[in-house]
C-alpha cells in the first residue's frame, strides 16, 4: 500500500507542477478564459480580478505539486488539492457538457486539449487525489526540514517570478497563431484540408397537434396531410475550417479596411497598444528613438489599438504625434500582444521580431542594420 501511495503521490505531484508550468507560460491566456466563463455566468464583475486569480491558481498548482512531492504538510495541501480538483472537475464538466468551448484551456494554447479529454482527466485525478486524501497519514516528508522549506520556498519564488517574467517580457514559448517567422495574411486563411461543419437541412411539420422533422430525402407521402412549421439547419458535424487568426481588420477613421495594405509593405512596424493603461511616459523614449530610426529607413510604422481617441491624446506632444493609428478587434489585439504595449516587425506580413514594451531596443537595433529605402 506504501509503495501505491508514493507512486500515485509523485505522479499527481508531476502532473500538477507540468499543468502549471504550462500554465505559467501565459497567464493571461487563463485569465482571458476565466472571463469567458464569467460572462456565461453573468459575473462578468470578476473579470477586472481574472488576472489576479489566473496567476495564484498557477503559483498553487507549481507549489501543491513540489509539496506532493516533497510529502510536505500533507493534512493542509491533502485538503487543498482535494478542493481544488472537485473545482477544475467541475469547470471542465461544464465546459464538455454545455458545448460552449472548444478548449477547457487546462493547458494553456501550447498543448490545447478537447473539454471531454480535459473532464475526463480531472475525474481521473480526482480519483488518485481522493486515494491520496484516504491515505494522507501514510505521506511522510521526503526530506529534512530545513531542506523541504528551502524548496517550498524556491518553489514559490519561482512560480510567482515566471509570471511576472513573462507578463512583463512575452511568454517564454510563443504558442499564439501570431508567433515570429509565421505570415499573418496566410494565418488568415482556413489551412488546407480543414473539414467544413456538416450541416443538414431539416424540415419542422406538424399533424395532429405533435411536430416532427424530416429530411428532404425522408419526407412523408402524405405531405398533404401535414401543416409546415419551419425549416433549420442541423449540425451533424463540427468542423475545424477556422483561420488560426481571425477578426484581424484593421481600419482608419474611414473605417476602410486597410489589413492588406499594411501587411503587404515590405517592412513594417506595428505597436499594439491594446489601452493605455501602461502609461506612455512608461516607454515614451525608447519608442521615440525606434520611431526616429523607421523614418530615416523609409520603414512605415502603424500604431494599432481599441481606443484610436484616446490614442491621438496619449500621443499628442511626442516626436510620433504624426503616427497613422489603426483599430482593431479588442480579442485580436490581446491575443497578439501578451505584454501592452507590443511592437512587431513585419517582413511583407511575416512577424521577423516581436518584443514588448520593455524590450523595445532590441527592435531599433534591428532596424539599424536596415539598408534605406525606396520611398513608394
Amino acid at each position: 500500500m506504501k509503495l501505491l501511495v508514493n507512486i500515485i503521490r509523485v505522479l499527481v505531484g508531476l502532473l500538477f507542477i507540468f499543468s502549471g508550468l504550462v500554465k505559467a507560460n501565459d497567464p493571461l491566456g487563463l485569465a482571458y478564459k476565466m472571463e469567458e466563463y464569467f460572462e456565461l455566468w453573468n459575473l462578468a464583475a470578476l473579470n477586472s480580478i481574472a488576472l489576479w486569480l489566473s496567476i495564484i491558481v498557477i503559483a498553487f498548482e507549481i507549489i501543491a505539486g513540489v509539496a506532493l512531492l516533497l510529502g510536505w504538510q500533507m493534512r493542509l495541501f491533502s485538503w487543498l488539492l482535494l478542493l481544488l480538483i472537485i473545482f477544475f472537475t467541475f469547470l471542465t464538466g461544464y465546459a464538455y457538457f454545455s458545448g460552449k468551448f472548444t478548449n477547457c484551456g487546462c493547458f494553456g494554447d501550447c498543448i490545447p486539449i478537447t473539454p471531454k479529454t480535459s473532464f475526463l482527466k480531472d475525474v481521473v485525478l480526482t480519483v488518485l487525489i481522493v486515494f491520496l486524501f484516504a491515505n494522507r497519514k501514510n505521506i511522510r516528508p521526503v526530506a529534512s526540514n530545513t531542506a523541504t522549506l528551502l524548496a517550498m520556498l524556491l518553489a514559490t519564488i519561482f512560480s510567482f517570478g515566471i509570471q511576472w517574467y513573462v507578463l512583463n517580457y512575452l511568454p517564454v514559448f510563443d504558442c499564439l497563431p501570431y508567433k515570429k517567422e509565421k505570415n499573418i495574411s496566410k494565418q488568415m486563411q482556413i489551412p488546407e484540408g480543414s473539414l467544413p461543419d456538416s450541416i443538414a437541412v431539416v424540415f419542422v411539420y406538424e399533424k395532429e397537434g405533435k411536430q416532427y422533422e424530416f429530411t428532404p430525402a425522408g419526407l412523408p407521402a402524405d405531405l398533404a396531410s401535414y401543416k409546415f412549421v419551419k425549416r433549420k439547419d442541423k449540425l451533424i458535424r463540427k468542423g475545424n475550417a477556422e483561420p488560426p487568426i481571425k477578426g484581424f481588420v484593421l481600419s482608419g477613421i474611414t473605417d476602410q479596411d486597410s489589413t492588406q495594405h499594411v501587411l503587404s509593405q515590405p517592412y513594417t512596424v506595428l505597436l499594439f497598444c491594446q489601452n493605455f493603461s501602461t502609461p506612455v511616459s512608461k516607454w515614451k523614449a525608447d519608442f521615440e528613438k525606434l520611431y526616429a530610426v523607421a523614418k530615416e529607413k523609409n520603414i512605415p510604422v502603424f500604431a494599432i489599438t481599441t481606443q484610436p481617441s484616446e490614442a491621438r491624446k496619449n500621443f499628442a506632444g511626442t516626436s510620433f504625434s504624426d503616427i497613422q493609428i489603426f483599430k482593431c478587434d479588442f480579442t485580436a489585439i490581446r491575443t497578439a500582444a501578451r505584454a501592452n504595449p507590443t511592437v512587431y516587425l513585419l517582413q511583407s506580413g511575416t512577424i521577423e521580431d516581436k518584443q514588448s514594451y520593455r524590450r523595445m531596443d532590441r527592435v531599433t537595433n534591428e532596424l539599424k542594420r536596415f539598408p534605406v529605402l525606396q520611398r513608394q
